[in-house]
């Protein structure tokens, strides 16, 4: 089971988006950092690496989970830019 969930391996799609943004945008580039060092943290602690309860757990997965939304949904603005 891979626990890792790298922004770029859940939408490869827009990998040339997501690079153009990294380089772009420091707020994007901020989160997009935030994103993978949460993702991190959490793979340490479902593979027994590090310990938490499992609210700390869930609390580091919703700020994932919103996260991500948030850089896809600067993804799309970013292609809906470009396309028009």
């Amino acid at each position: 089971m891979d626990l890792h969930h790298p922004f770029v391996k859940e939408f490869p799609a827009h990998r040339e988006t997501i690079r153009s943004l990294k380089l772009a945008d420091g707020k994007f580039r901020a989160a997009f950092e935030e994103y993978h060092q949460l993702d991190d943290e959490i793979c340490r602690i479902e593979e027994d690496v590090e310990f938490a309860t499992d609210q700390q757990i869930d609390e580091l997965k919703f700020k994932r989970a919103k996260l991500k939304d948030a850089l896809y949904a600067a993804v799309q603005k970013r292609e809906a830019t470009v396309v028009h």
